[in-house]
């Protein structure tokens, strides 16, 4: 069931139901069961938008040698990119895809360098395997899916749509835009 205006095609709104987002995982195989289940990280903690498998696709996920990034087309679409060199240096996978989706749910990058926080990214210590959001990262999700506030979130994020993030490694600074 389709919601009106100002909602974009594929999301409903929470009044009744969550907003269904498809994130197939199978352009990145190797990594489809930590894409899984970090999409079932985020659905076990956020109200207002569900991550579900399907086609067509809002979110494409896919893997590849260079660092973790994700680009964000508009809030809840995009496409991410798993990185073998993370997992290579020993970043928890589970956390880097759920870090990533946090991207596509409309969260920034926060280099506060503590474990706690999800969307600290590289900044906490490569040990680090939380991968639960924090309680403000949890807020700040079901508030740019909330009915009456997806037209402002969809404003707020405008200046990054259709920019690529990078986290760069070994940095604790705010994600550079990719060329």
């Amino acid at each position: 069931m389709a919601c009106p205006p100002p909602h974009p095609p594929g999301v409903r709104s929470r009044v009744p139901h969550p907003s269904p987002h498809r994130s197939p995982a199978r352009r990145a195989a190797e990594f489809r069961t930590v894409v899984d289940q970090a999409a079932q990280v985020w659905n076990g903690r956020v109200a207002n938008v569900r991550l579900v498998a399907g086609t067509p696709a809002d979110v494409v996920v896919r893997a590849d040698d260079g660092w973790p990034r994700t680009r964000a087309t508009r809030l809840g679409r995009g496409t991410i990119w798993m990185s073998r060199e993370a997992t290579a240096e020993g970043y928890h996978p589970l956390r880097i895809a759920t870090h990533e989706i946090g991207h596509i749910l409309g969260l920034p990058d926060r280099r506060t360098g503590l474990c706690a926080d999800l969307m600290s990214g590289h900044s906490a210590p490569v040990s680090c395997a939380n991968v639960t959001p924090s309680a403000a990262e949890r807020r700040a999700v079901d508030a740019n899916f909330a009915g009456s506030a997806l037209a402002a979130a969809k404003f707020s994020i405008g200046n990054l749509a259709a920019r690529l993030f990078v986290d760069p490694p070994g940095a604790a600074r705010d994600p550079v835009p990719a060329p």
